[in-house]
């Protein structure tokens, strides 16, 4: 047993040794990296350097050496020199790997500020145009039934093409929004040969053209059945244009949920439809509310299949079975080809409408589709604070009158 531990405690004569490096009294300490943010001193002064380089090289290159001018070929000269000097300036202080991802990084983000400024100029645009017509309240009160298209912009509204919209919308909202989940839930729930073509064919009318929905209904609706055009059947050339994009959407999102939910369902003895209804939809609940609202996004802003199954009127219509329904994109369109200059501001001004309208329903939707916190609400805890607490009695404290004969 000796003879163990001392062959185990004596170390090999072979055994590497490693020597660490004996720092001097003189060596001066390593100076540690000044940053800017989040990212070191050099990499944020190569990156303004870098753009105020392009701004100058731009600007040599558009005014003396090109014959080309204007404001959009120097933004265009500028984020590509902008891009060549980031790059060579990355090459020369790093590795090639560090240029690719400083390059991959300055076009994402480019493309990012670039998607934002084309909503910000559409918006300010449409609001600007609008507004003469859009601070007035009657605008939003009054319908075009006894208003000439030149008249002043206190006369006159869109209230008909508001109601018409809503009501449009909202049936074809009742018509898709059942119908494409339950195709997303057949498709991947379900699944086999008829899922499989269901799909496809889901796939292909996502690509529709909205005047082949319009002349659908008008010859189905109109034609066939002999039905005049109204709103509802406004609202169903609506339908089959969101009916693919509700199912196609809904269907990547129940393609997300873990399988681990179903089967910790089934498990426990729930049927399919139990688990279907109770586990993977609530837990799908965001991503269909976003579903819901591309639908709608794309639906409320048709105009050709509309016009074709619905109509136009001036006047205020809230019976969908009954006579033309009019329509914000069809007062938009209305107003805009007329010659009058107050009827094109009015155009204008209902395009400012629809997109509050659409803002609006993208709001509501993500509150409904918002799961719930565990944290309770402003109006429970007021409710419990004002609720005096109910403390359960102590043996002892329960007078012997209230004890029943058993309890005795």
């Amino acid at each position: 047993m000796t003879l163990l531990l001392d062959r185990d405690d004596a170390p090999a004569a072979d055994a590497p040794r490693t020597f660490l490096p004996v720092r001097r009294a003189d060596d001066a300490a390593p100076v540690p990296r000044t940053s800017v943010g989040a990212l070191p001193l050099e990499t944020s002064f190569l990156s303004w350097g870098a753009r105020f380089a392009a701004l100058g090289l731009s600007w040599v290159i558009v005014e003396r050496l090109l014959p080309i001018h204007g404001f959009g070929w120097f933004v265009v000269v500028a984020a590509v020199c902008n891009l060549a000097l980031l790059a060579v300036g990355t090459l020369v202080n790093d590795n090639r790997i560090a240029m690719a991802d400083r390059v991959a990084e300055w076009v994402v983000s480019t493309a990012a500020l670039i998607v934002f400024l084309a909503l910000v100029t559409v918006l300010v645009f449409v609001f600007k145009r609008g507004w003469p017509a859009l601070h007035h309240w009657n605008f939003f009160s009054q319908t075009m039934h006894r208003t000439l298209p030149d008249a002043s912009y206190d006369e006159g509204g869109v209230l008909h093409s508001i109601v018409g919209t809503l009501i449009e919308i909202g049936i074809a909202v009742a018509i898709t929004l059942p119908l494409g989940v339950g195709t997303a839930v057949y498709m991947n729930e379900v699944g086999g040969r008829f899922a499989r073509m269901i799909r496809t064919v889901v796939e292909a009318m996502t690509a529709l053209p909205s005047i082949v929905a319009g002349l659908f209904i008008y010859s189905f609706w109109i034609l066939l059945l002999g039905q005049p055009r109204s709103g509802m059947a406004g609202a169903l050339a609506i339908s089959v244009m969101m009916l693919p994009i509700i199912a196609r959407a809904a269907d990547v999102v129940l393609r997300v949920v873990p399988g681990n939910l179903r089967e910790a369902s089934l498990a426990l003895g729930a049927s399919r439809w139990r688990t279907v209804w109770h586990v993977v939809l609530p837990s799908a609940r965001p991503g269909l509310a976003t579903a819901l609202i591309l639908a709608v996004a794309r639906g409320i802003g048709e105009t050709s299949p509309v016009l074709i199954a619905s109509g136009y009127a001036t006047f205020l219509v809230t019976q969908p079975f009954h006579g033309v329904m009019s329509s914000l994109p069809l007062s938009v369109y209305n107003s805009v080809i007329a010659p009058e200059p107050q009827a094109v501001v009015r155009g204008y001004a209902t395009a400012a409408v629809l997109l509050m309208l659409v803002l609006i329903l993208f709001v509501v939707a993500r509150l409904l589709a918002r799961p719930p916190s565990a944290k309770p609400s402003l109006w429970r805890r007021l409710r419990r604070s004002l609720t005096p607490a109910r403390r359960a009695p102590v043996l002892g404290s329960v007078p012997p009158a209230t004890l029943t004969e058993e309890s005795r």
